[in-house]
């Protein structure tokens, strides 16, 4: 405390991510809307990724609709690369098993990556072996398949082991040499340059209140089972977690319309489960948690993030997984003893807060649905729902 250090500090941006605090915020403050469409295609142009003559190459901005593919019968995967663990992290494993805390899930096998080598090898991985044949099944889920052809990069990415132009122009470079479908790499190409760097942004730029929104004023503890999978019989749920548990993994559509649907229909205080992810996922952090599990997961931002509430029944779930085979719930039954909880929670939730839900205009059409339910079903869910949540 004695030293006189006569010293400048210089503070850099952080290169974790591609948009600056200030870029962003003055492209959101120029704006009517804050879409992530909109701000995807800007920052195309802007590194000019996939451009060709100030246009997307392949004539159009976004290929989703070719990238939702429900899983079919004997799909071949592709193994993800893991490692042994080095002096390092063994002694880390020890170190945390020895701990007189509680622990969630399973400490080993502990296959991640630790260093940039390492990373740099999932990323050469993913590149040659998985990009190929990303796009169309992305958003599928299958029993016993924890990655598919998922890139396992977000951990390295946020702990800055990679960065994201290295990632971005690594896919976009393999497209142009090794004539990939333009699907698969911008599909890959939109979650890294415009989700991910989409939301820190708005992460910082709408600030400390953001974390305490609750548009639906849900207050219910979140379900004892999201802490031991052996608890629930809903198999989706199940293999979900379980895998979890493993890995402190899931893929984006298993965290969004698995994990954090069935929270938004059983009414979980949007803060609890985004404590849960911010506790189990490897690739956790505030401006990916708040963001992603508030806004986008529970809508508890009331539409600034999401058109409308991630919210579905066990038919998506049906559409998009294997999951629904052999389970003791029936996912064609909304009341009765084995009617998936899914399809009940999901009615009661849209007749508790029609209302609300009337303002968001891609929901009415849903809502209609209602009015062709009898009284006496929707008290039968609702009794149900209620029911579940005293469990």
């Amino acid at each position: 405390k004695n030293l006189n250090l006569d010293c400048a500090i210089t503070l850099i941006d952080n290169n974790h991510f591609l948009w600056t605090r200030t870029d962003f915020n003055n492209w959101a403050k120029s704006r009517k809307r804050l879409l992530l469409e909109d701000f995807y295609r800007e920052s195309r142009k802007k590194w000019q990724i996939l451009m060709e003559d100030s246009q997307p190459i392949g004539g159009q901005w976004n290929f989703d609709k070719q990238n939702r593919k429900p899983p079919k019968d004997g799909l071949k995967t592709t193994d993800p690369l893991w490692f042994e663990p080095d002096e390092i992290t063994l002694q880390v494993i020890a170190d945390v098993e020895a701990l007189d805390i509680p622990k969630y899930g399973k400490i080993k096998p502990f296959r991640w990556a630790v260093n940039r080598r390492q990373a740099l090898q999932v990323l050469e991985h993913f590149i040659t072996n998985c990009l190929p044949n990303f796009g169309p099944y992305q958003d599928a889920m299958v029993t016993g398949e924890e990655t598919l052809w998922h890139s396992l990069l977000s951990p390295y990415l946020n702990l800055g082991l990679l960065t994201p132009l290295e990632v971005i122009q690594g896919a976009a470079i393999a497209y142009k040499k090794d004539n990939l479908a333009l699907n698969s790499i911008e599909g890959f190409i939109r979650q890294v340059l415009g989700w991910r760097e989409y939301m820190q942004g708005i992460y910082h730029y709408l600030g400390e209140d953001y974390a305490n929104g609750n548009w639906f004023e849900h207050q219910q503890p979140l379900p004892a089972f999201f802490w031991d999978s052996k608890q629930t019989e809903m198999n989706c749920l199940k293999q979900v977690l379980s895998q979890v548990e493993n890995t402190g993994y899931a893929h984006h559509i298993q965290r969004l319309m698995i994990l954090s649907n069935f929270a938004l229909v059983f009414g979980c205080s949007p803060q609890e489960i985004e404590n849960w992810f911010h506790s189990v996922f490897i690739d956790a952090y505030d401006w990916v948690m708040q963001t992603n599990v508030l806004g986008m997961g529970q809508f508890a931002d009331g539409g600034i993030l999401a058109s409308k509430p991630y919210a579905s029944s066990a038919n998506y779930i049906d559409k998009m997984s294997d999951y629904c085979r052999g389970c003791l719930y029936k996912k064609n039954e909304r009341v009765g003893e084995f009617a998936c909880p899914f399809n009940f929670l999901y009615w009661d939730f849209l007749a508790r807060h029609r209302e609300k839900l009337k303002s968001q205009g891609r929901v009415n059409m849903i809502l209609g649905h209602l009015d062709r339910m009898s009284a006496a079903e929707l008290n039968q869910m609702r009794c149900q729902s209620n029911q579940l949540r005293a469990i």
